[in-house]
């Protein structure tokens, strides 16, 4: 299934709930769009909450209520003369079909567009909707519970959609998240060769942990982390290795 110019359809998706799927999805949009240069745009299927959403219409109303931020956004949005990316409320079921409507109604060309996902695989429509996906990118935690939940899903993925030969998958790729620098725990270098024996591929890089991934900018904040409006912040960026995750990230959908 190709899409309209070739925009290309991103999940970072798992079952288990608090791994960074959302924050994930926030993140990568925001540095694309508005630092990167490339169009963006965010269909938010997690029924019935709808996180992302909700997420955007508190990021307007702090951005507004803080001077700082204010001219920040103001600054940014003159710079690269565009709007925010759209955060598009939609149920799993016929997500892609949207989608691809979407792009096709669109005078603007999107180079990608982001799919927040339910967390289960029994959500009516998940399935379909994973296999209209490109690219899959599964954050893991050296945890046994998230490490058992997330191979079983890549596995799914892997084994049973891929081969059933009506998928758009080009990769699923699984990323350390939420690594602690202090702690040089024997669990990572054991799941990475257990990742690697079942066949499944995992990103180079490993991104630090970090507070500022449970929770979003605060009312006199001078930086950004978590927000749909504006970039991270350089300086978390680096210090939690985003960058080299973006750099990687764009290396994978761009193989």
């Amino acid at each position: 299934m190709e899409t309209e110019n070739k925009t290309k359809f991103i999940a970072f998706s798992s079952q288990k709930g608090g791994v960074g799927k959302s924050t994930f999805t926030v993140l990568a949009a925001s540095e694309l769009h508005y630092r990167l240069g490339y169009n963006v745009a965010v269909f938010d299927a997690d029924f019935p909450q709808y996180s992302l959403v909700k997420m955007k219409s508190r990021d307007l109303g702090m951005v507004m209520e803080n001077e700082f931020l204010k001219k920040t956004a103001f600054r940014q949005f003159t710079a690269i003369n565009k709007k925010a990316y759209p955060i598009i409320e939609h149920k799993a079921e016929g997500v892609v079909q949207a989608a691809i409507e979407f792009l096709q109604s669109s005078d603007l060309r999107f180079d990608f567009v982001f799919f927040d996902l339910p967390g289960t695989v029994n959500t009516p429509g998940i399935l379909k909707a994973l296999a209209g996906m490109h690219h899959i990118f599964t954050p893991i935690t050296a945890d046994r519970v998230v490490m058992e939940s997330s191979l079983v899903f890549t596995q799914l993925m892997k084994d049973v959609v891929m081969k059933k030969g009506s998928t758009s998958i080009k990769s699923i790729i699984l990323f350390w998240n939420q690594v602690d620098g202090r702690e040089r725990s024997p669990l990572y270098d054991l799941y990475s060769r257990l990742i690697g024996e079942l066949g499944l591929k995992v990103m180079r890089t490993q991104v630090m942990n970090s507070t500022r991934f449970r929770k979003e900018s605060e009312a006199a904040s001078k930086t950004v982390f978590r927000s749909t409006l504006l970039p991270v912040d350089e300086r978390l960026m680096k210090a939690c290795r985003v960058d080299q995750f973006i750099a990687e990230f764009l290396e994978v959908v761009n193989s």
